[in-house]
């Protein structure tokens, strides 16, 4: 019978797990915002006003750094 050996550490010595964990955590930061942007950029200027945003708005908007 065929024994797994599954209680080994995934981890990579040298913080290369960490460094590729973060990198990630990069890019799906990126990815959000981009899409927030482009979500936000579709609607009309009177859609826009309903939600209580103008178009200047939607940077701070994709970047979190706007408070309602």
């Amino acid at each position: 019978m065929a024994v797994i050996d599954n209680t080994r550490s995934t981890s990579v010595s040298g913080g290369g797990f960490s460094a590729l964990v973060n990198l990630f955590a990069a890019v799906s930061t990126w990815n959000d915002a981009r899409q927030t942007r482009k979500s936000l950029n579709a609607l009309s200027t009177r859609e826009l006003e309903d939600i209580g945003l103008c178009r200047g708005d939607i940077d701070d908007v994709a970047q979190g750094n706007f408070r309602f």
